[in-house]
């Protein structure tokens, strides 16, 4: 029996998005996994100061650079997106993501190799911060441009989930190399999740390779209306979306990069307490944000993106001093419940992002205007929210409520954004 020309849209849908959301669970695995070493490994190994404050410092600023840098990543890979065509653009930014995580898992350490220890690893997280910043916006206009109208949320959210489950992955990638390393693992036990990233894009390039290519570039590579210079037209026709799109995904990531960084080092650091309880809780964290995520797309395509991911943005204004309050019990249950909250809370925003902001920009400037509002909101707000809370805590004695205030300030940025660009570009675009 042949099927349908739907069930072959529907199953052609199905591997873009599951070929979408593989990758992005790699490349967020391999950026991720920077962060949980940063709290933990980094400072001692690459950053020796004697100072246990100013070698963490150093690390989350390596960590803050790989954000610094994507802005310009979907910039270049933007722009070639826009013009080449989305996959090739999707296969070159997992590759070399990849390849730069694995190396930093064979760099030699400062007691080994000087000052040309850090050098290395900051060059390394450039360029791994570059090209994931092509990436994760690609990946999820590909979904988009391959989806059913009302369906793109769901299948687009897909894409997202690589977010949560790269974290879920590099987390217990680090928690199986502690248990098998013990107390090598400073010396070699923490190499493990750097060099298993060179398995997983191995998979990874395998599902991509086999997607065709968004069948509106096709269309638009077909009528020759390609543009020229895209990042340029955006900028000129549509920078109040551009601007408004920032402020959507920096709250977001201020608020999910203390979680995934800092509330690691705080629990090891501020209150002595071990590093498995943390890892365990975002294990959990992670499960519970995929959930969140595939509700809130669901419920989007129904009611609309704005309204849900309002309740997102709301849901981290109104979190942010209970999340602290919760983990300073020093209980390990609490501090479970504490991040599975506040992962599932923030998937609510986070989930439908991958649909909004490539709907917001016209097929011809797609690539370059959803990746370049995107990854700038990431960077102002993911990136400096580790160095930003670190520096908060000495305000009051280590005392959280000033980060508290801080997620508050990022809600409300959020929220405030998300309501402009329903007046910016209102009816099917935003909602």
């Amino acid at each position: 029996m042949t099927r349908s020309i739907d069930q072959v849209r529907s199953s052609s849908v199905r591997k873009v998005a599951l070929a979408s959301a593989a990758g992005t669970t790699i490349e967020l695995y391999d950026f991720l996994i920077y962060g949980l070493a940063s709290a933990v490994v980094l400072p001692k190994l690459f950053f020796p100061t004697g100072n246990q404050t100013v070698s963490t410092l150093l690390a989350f600023a390596t960590f803050g650079v790989g954000f610094l840098v994507r802005p310009l990543g979907a910039a270049v890979i933007g722009h070639f997106g826009d013009r080449v065509g989305r996959r090739p653009m999707l296969v070159l930014t997992l590759t070399m993501t990849g390849l730069c995580t694995a190396l930093i898992g064979v760099l030699p350490s400062y007691a080994t190799a000087g000052l040309v220890a850090p050098v290395l690893l900051l060059v390394l997280r450039l360029l791994q911060g570059f090209f994931l910043g092509g990436e994760q916006s690609g990946a999820a206009l590909m979904v988009v441009e391959h989806a059913p109208e009302r369906r793109r949320t769901w299948y687009s959210g897909w894409t997202f989930l690589g977010s949560p489950l790269g974290l879920f992955v590099g987390t217990a990638m680090f928690s199986l190399s502690t248990a098998a390393s013990g107390g090598d693992f400073l010396s070699w036990g923490w190499r493990i999740p750097f060099l298993a990233s060179l398995v997983l894009v191995a998979v990874g390039i395998y599902m991509r390779v086999g997607i065709e290519e968004s069948p509106e570039f096709r269309e638009l590579r077909a009528a020759q209306r390609v543009t020229r210079v895209p990042l340029a037209e955006v900028l000129r026709t549509s920078w109040r979306k551009v601007l408004l799109g920032v402020g959507v995904n920096l709250g977001f990531n201020a608020f999910i990069f203390i979680l995934v960084t800092f509330v690691l080092n705080y629990w090891t650091a501020v209150h002595h307490l071990p590093q498995q309880q943390v890892l365990t809780a975002s294990l959990v964290g992670g499960a519970a944000q995929v959930v969140s995520i595939l509700i809130a797309c669901r419920v989007a395509d129904r009611v609309g993106r704005t309204p849900v991911m309002l309740t997102g943005a709301v849901f981290i204004i109104v979190f942010a001093f209970p999340l602290f309050w919760l983990i300073d019990t020093g209980s390990a249950g609490l501090l479970i419940l504490a991040l599975a909250l506040a992962y599932a809370g923030s998937g609510v925003l986070f989930g439908p992002m991958a649909s909004y902001f490539p709907v917001l920009f016209e097929p011809r400037l797609r690539y370059s205007g959803s990746a370049f509002s995107y990854q700038l909101g990431a960077t102002l707000g993911g990136g400096l929210s580790p160095l930003v809370a670190t520096a908060l805590l000495s305000v009051d004695h280590a005392k959280p409520w000033p980060i508290s205030l801080y997620l508050v300030l990022g809600g409300v940025i959020s929220a405030l954004c998300l309501l402009g660009l329903r007046r910016q570009a209102p009816g099917p675009v935003a909602d």
